[in-house]
């Protein structure tokens, strides 16, 4: 949950609804985000491997494991998860001993990615063998709009309906106001941007992401509005002659993700782009602001906004892009 939205709720005397017992188990790092988004941290009992923030969760009793190589060399990755979703071989697996000891009240899964996080078959099979007999509420959103429908799905299953329209509100408003200095730009000063969400081999960034460089103030060359991101080449990428170069790897940190463009560089598709020639190749935390469906979706968009305008937007409170040059 971002710091501005929770400062908004506390400042603002929300009072949050607190039922004397209520477990919830987060199974991907969305819902856990938007689990603490709602003020609700102190009910989660179990999380992702993969969930980090608010930095408290990383306490909290893991309950998947994953087989993936994220050490490893990004196109390395690409061929391990090709090989087990073509034989399909799980690439998370559920831990039931530990599903068993948190007796959660609720599950927050997904129903949208098997790339991204345990599958919703799995977890059935597994409620079979709870006692706690859990409530399952499966995310799978594929626009910015679902993105906040589901934020709102969640606090109302939980029963906390003043937080949920608390945090649907403020992440609206900041959404609104980020449309409408971008809707007074005209459309010749709106860049084209190549938005990847992988590198090695490049994939175009796929379902929400790009509504987001539309409401930044940009013009998408290689994605389309709620469709999964897809392997493409780099002639695609130079055919789209982009004045931008958007970098944002699904799963990687900035500084992971430079990684590949350094090992790029050597390459001659990385020279022939008009966007390297102008110096115009952003670099940003794919992993924190634009990979997970969640309430920091809404810090990705104000912090591509004030990448892609400088004199537009305002800079962004939770951090910045990387120009590569």
């Amino acid at each position: 949950c971002s710091t501005v939205v929770w400062s908004a709720f506390t400042s603002a005397g929300t009072t949050f609804e607190s039922p004397a017992s209520l477990n919830i188990v987060t199974l991907l790092p969305s819902a856990t985000e938007i689990v603490c988004a709602l003020g609700l941290e102190k009910h989660l009992v179990g999380v992702s491997h993969s969930c980090g923030y608010p930095p408290g969760v990383k306490n909290l009793p893991s309950m998947t494991s994953t087989s993936v190589p994220y050490t490893e060399p990004s196109d390395v990755i690409d061929s391990y998860v090709r090989d087990h979703l073509t034989g399909n071989e799980a690439l998370y697996e559920l831990d039931l001993s530990a599903l068993e000891s948190a007796r959660p009240d609720f599950i927050v899964s997904q129903a949208l990615c098997d790339v991204c996080a345990v599958s919703t078959g799995d977890v059935a099979v597994a409620l079979d063998a709870l006692s706690s007999r859990p409530q399952i509420i499966d995310l799978e959103p594929n626009t910015l709009d679902e993105v906040f429908a589901d934020c709102k799905r969640v606090g109302e299953a939980l029963g906390f309906e003043s937080a949920t329209r608390d945090l649907f509100n403020q992440l609206n408003a900041r959404r609104t106001t980020v449309s409408a200095r971008s809707a007074a730009i005209p459309i010749n000063e709106r860049p084209r941007v190549a938005y990847l969400e992988w590198l090695l081999p490049p994939f175009n960034g796929g379902h929400w992401n790009p509504e987001l460089v539309e409401l930044a103030g940009g013009i998408d060359v290689l994605g389309a509005h709620g469709k999964p991101s897809s392997t493409i080449t780099w002639d695609q990428v130079i055919e789209s002659k982009p004045d931008v170069l958007f970098i944002a790897c699904c799963g990687f940190s900035s500084e992971r993700a430079l990684e590949d463009v350094i090992e790029l560089q050597t390459g001659n598709e990385w020279q022939q782009m008009q966007a390297i020639v102008n110096a115009r190749v952003l670099l940003a935390d794919g992993n924190d602001f634009f990979s997970r469906p969640g309430p920091r979706l809404v810090d990705g968009l104000e912090i591509m906004a004030h990448a892609l305008h400088p004199d537009v937007h305002p800079v962004s409170p939770y951090g910045s892009c990387i120009t590569v040059r």
